[in-house]
Formats: C-alpha cells, structure tokens, sequence
C-alpha cells in the first residue's frame, strides 16, 4: 500500500524515541509539518519565535537526556538562523537532527527565491549531511542520519525540497533502531595494570572529571574516596559527583578555584576521565606528571597532555574494573593539604554569600537560588558573568542537572535550555540564570514558555552592563569600549508575554520573589535582578592577566586622569597568593 514519503521520516523519528520536535512551519517544510500533524498524539511539535532558540533547545534536550534532539526550519534564513544552536551541538558532541526545508525539485539550482545551498552551508557542522533527492530514500536517509548522530555524537543535517515528502511511496522502510546499540571498546588488561601500578605510585594524583563520566558518578565516586585522591570537575560535568564531596575542589581555570589551580600544579599525577580540558596553562607543567587518560574518543588522548596510558574505553567499565581491586593507595596526606586549602577558599566564598546590599551582590542572589534549589532542579546557565556566579555559588547535586554552553560558549543558551528541561522534565522545575545581554538575545521565546505553560523560572542578572566582557577588555589590558547596555523592564516585558514579572534590588525582595516563582505552576516567572557590578575575578590570576590589568590601569589614568574602578585588593590578593 503506498503511503506518503512524510509519513515514512516521521514513522522513523517515532521508532527511534522522538518525542520533540523544536521549530517553525514555513513553505519549504510544510509538507513534512503536515505528517508531524498527523502523528501530534507521538511526537509533539514546539513552536519557537526563532529557529536559533530551536536548535539551541534540541542540542540542550540532547545534553540533558542522552538521546536525540530535532529541530526544523525552512530553507534560506530559517536554516541559516538554526547554524549557532547547530554548532553548539556540534562542539559539545550531543545528537542532533537537523530537518531543512529546501525549494521544490522543479525549482531547485534555478536561483529561486530562498534558495540557498544548504548541503554546502552545513557542511562543517554536519557529521552527516544529505540532500533527498528521490522520495523513495527518505525514511533510509533520516534512518542513517540519526545512527550517524549517535554513532559520532554530532550533528546529522538533512535537507528536503518540498514537493518529495508529499509523494507517494510502495516501499516498506523499516529502521534499525530497535536494533541499534553503541558497543565501546573493550577495556585492555595490560593498560588497567599500568593504570594501577601508576596510582600505586603516585604522592600527589589528582582527577579532572569531564562529561564522559556522566553515567559513572557512582564509582567514579567509589573509586576517589577508596584512594584517597581529590578531583576538580570541567564545566559541564558539575554535579556528576556532587559539589559538596569533601575530596572536590571546584573547577579549574579562568572560572575556577585557587586549590584547584594548586592542586594541578603540584600533581605528580594526572587522571583525565571523560575529558578534553582545552586550557593547558591550568593543567600541571609537561613532564610535571604522569598522565593517564581514559576516553571513547581516540583522537583526543593525548591531544592536550603528554599521556602514559591511553584508554580508549567507557569511563564507567575502566574505573569498575579499578575498584575490584583492593585499594590502590592509602596515603591520604596530598588529600588533606588540598581539603585545608579548600576549606579556607570555601570560608572566603561563605562571606561573599553573606553579603547584603543594594543593588543585590550577584554572589548572594546565586546562593539564595543554590539554598533553595529542589533536589530535582534543571539548571541551565548562560554565558556570561552567570557562568562565574553558577560555578562558584551553586552546589550542584547528581541528582540535579546542570547544562551550559560549554566549547561554544554562545550568549543566549539560558533560556533556550530551561525551556527544553521542562518539556524534557515536565515533572521538575527548571532555573535559568541570564545575564541581561545574554537573555535579551533571546528573550522573545520567554512567551513560549508561556504558551506552553511551562513553570520555568529565569533570573535576569541585570547590571546593565556586558559585564564578562568589561573583565576580559581589562584583563588584556584593554580600555572598556561599548560595554554598557540600555536598561530594560524585564519584569513588564514577562508580564506583557503573559507570565509573572517581578523585579528585586535587594536580598531580601529576591528571597521573597524566588518563593512566589517556585509556588507559580503554570506559567514561567521572570525575576529582573537588578545587581552591583561584581568582578568574577578568576581562582589564579596568571601573569598576563595580572600585566594586563597593570597596563589597563595606567591607560584608564592616562585618558581619564583617575584611578579605575577594580575589584578590592584584598580579592586580588588573595588570587595572586
């Protein structure tokens, strides 16, 4: 019996779990909306005001699930507006698919109007990327496409004139989802006994966790407290153990914490697990440490440290198999030197909670969120200065999830991926933490938050200011130039989307206004934070930043004949010390 090529893509999408998909309907991509339509009970269509905030929502869906996200758009400017959140997917290696709508055979390569040449615009983002040119392959091409994700853990683009899905087919597609499973490589002997005998040895082993222990918190866990090693997280694996471990010492890096910069300088002994750390001025000096290097990707071990041992394996099989071993080592004293030192950091960070002042010091508002945070709660947290606040004030809990930008670091992913853990998660609440720039890059989408009543909370962190920025023009020295941003009435704005708008300027308002935004079910509710102008300075300042500031000052008092305003003294001391 012959049915429609739309109908077979979307019976393919439905085999492989697609509950979602994120974008706008438009003439190029009607005929495949029109077979979403007709299977809305199985896979539900998300409407967004914007195709960015689409792919930004599929690649946060994918972060936050492990499985697929999808999104569409026309051809021509709806699919050039899908290529940020495209490669945010891409660089932060989650599945994406990726439907274009392309003008119909009969006008294609004739110049037509929104014709664009998707195949070749998409290329770079693309693990895999396919015109339909034939009806009768469509369900095989979306079948490879989403293998292909999974498989690479990427971004499969396809693009399709309008006129194939509407076309009739006889063939009888069958997709191998059911089948489908990705085997990692088996875990070599030889290497777990190296692996051993370089712990057995080591005084001073430190663990940099990343996003490829995602699914072995538990004995990744088991295994640091048996051995006594303490651990930094990278950015997106915040939470996987728990920020409040003992043996933890934050993040390491421009966003990190001074032990853990210390730590890292005195390890003689390196475990990167499940990551692809890229700053290679906060990792130990080459030659420094041995390195042991555990990933499913061959292509980076190695990549950024000197390695002993290579493992390409699943992170979770390689530690079990550590931990059926008795305990490699009992020396517990590099522990406890970095646990002092991150007692006195975490003394340090408690009085920076406890400030009280108006405009609200944004470190206070990010521990009045943190002490009030469900054990269930979705972050997502957007770039910017809510980065610094996120890493430094939240303590997040595995039971939680915590999503960012990560390799990208594209402004406006907050809000984006709050609206994707609630409708990935409609029983958790979701939080988004937003710069005011950052949020105003997107925050026409806040009212599809509302239209579909998703009870998501966003905190605007309003200083009028690109305020990362400010930091990094003085940081390499730089006078600030265009930085200040044009007030706006984020809690009107909320309130003309029909959400709840409210504003705080102090402590205490925002405390009562995050009570009534948690006791609010049915819609979003937007909190505009008006906050000072708080320096995120790093954990280390490192010798550049330090001369950078240096010249920044002597500019500032050269063109301004005053002194600038920068953090206290005793806050950079404390960095360089």
């Amino acid at each position: 019996m012959a049915t429609k090529a739309a109908e077979q893509l979307v019976n393919v999408l439905i085999d492989w779990g697609v509950k979602h998909v994120y974008g706008l309907p438009g003439d190029s991509i009607d005929t495949t909306i029109a077979a979403l339509r007709e299977q809305k009970d199985k896979i539900k269509f998300i409407q967004i005001r914007h195709e960015e905030v689409g792919a930004l929502a599929a690649a946060a869906e994918a972060k936050l699930t492990g499985k697929l996200g999808v999104c569409l758009s026309i051809g021509g400017p709806g699919a050039i507006h899908m290529l940020n959140g495209l490669y945010d997917a891409k660089m932060d290696h989650v599945p994406v698919l990726a439907l274009l709508g392309q003008v119909t055979t009969e006008t294609l390569n004739e110049g037509y109007f929104q014709e664009v040449n998707t195949p070749k615009l998409f290329d770079d983002v693309a693990v895999f990327n396919k015109a339909i040119e034939s009806p009768g392959t469509l369900g095989e091409l979306v079948d490879q496409a989403i293998r292909t994700a999974y498989e690479r853990k990427g971004v499969a683009v396809l693009t399709i004139p309008d006129d194939l899905p509407d076309e009739k087919i006889k063939s009888d597609y069958h997709s191998v989802a059911d089948t489908f499973q990705l085997n990692p490589p088996a875990v070599a002997e030889d290497q777990l006994k190296q692996a051993a005998a370089l712990i057995q040895q080591a005084e001073k082993p430190i663990a940099l966790v990343g996003l490829g222990a995602k699914n072995a918190g538990t004995p990744v866990r088991t295994f640091l407290e048996k051995n006594h090693i303490p651990f930094i997280a990278t950015m997106p694996a915040k939470g996987i153990i728990g920020d409040d471990h003992p043996n933890y010492l934050g993040n390491v890096g421009k966003l990190g914490t001074k032990p853990a910069y210390e730590a890292m300088h005195s390890a003689d002994l390196l475990l990167m697990l499940g990551t692809n750390y890229p700053y290679k001025p906060y990792l130990p000096e080459p030659g420094q440490a041995k390195c042991i290097q555990v990933d499913l990707n061959p292509e980076i071990l190695g990549k950024r440290y000197p390695v002993d041992v290579a493992m390409e394996a699943d992170v979770g099989q390689v530690i079990t198999a550590l931990n059926q071993q008795s305990p490699l080592r009992t020396d517990d004293r590099f522990l406890k030197a970095c646990q002092k030192s991150m007692t006195n950091w975490n003394n340090w960070m408690a009085s920076k909670r406890q400030l009280d002042q108006s405009p609200i010091a944004p470190e206070a508002m990010t521990a009045a969120i943190d002490e009030t945070a469900p054990d269930n709660l979705i972050y997502s947290i957007d770039v910017g200065t809510s980065t610094s606040w996120g890493a430094r004030f939240l303590h997040v809990k595995p039971t939680q999830k915590y999503v960012i930008s990560a390799w990208l670091g594209t402004m406006g992913c907050g809000l984006p991926g709050a609206i994707a853990g609630a409708i990935a998660y409609p029983d958790r609440r979701t939080l988004t933490l937003s710069g005011d720039g950052a949020f105003a890059m997107v925050m026409q989408d806040f009212v599809t938050a509302v239209k579909y009543k998703l009870p998501i909370i966003c905190v605007v962190v309003n200083n009028q200011k690109l305020a990362f920025i400010e930091y990094e023009q003085q940081s390499a020295g730089q006078l600030n130039y265009e930085i200040n941003l044009a007030d706006i009435d984020f809690a009107k704005f909320a309130e003309a989307c029909g959400g709840v708008g409210l504003t705080a300027k102090t402590n205490a308002e925002f405390k009562d206004d995050l009570k009534k935004a948690y006791a609010t079910t049915d819609r979003p509710t937007l909190i505009n934070a008006y906050v000072q102008d708080d320096a995120p300075l790093p954990g280390k300042i490192v010798t550049d930043e330090a001369k950078g500031y240096m010249k920044y000052g002597t500019e500032f008092l050269e063109n301004y004949w005053k002194i600038p305003e920068l953090p206290p003294l005793k806050d950079i001391m404390r960095q360089f010390f």
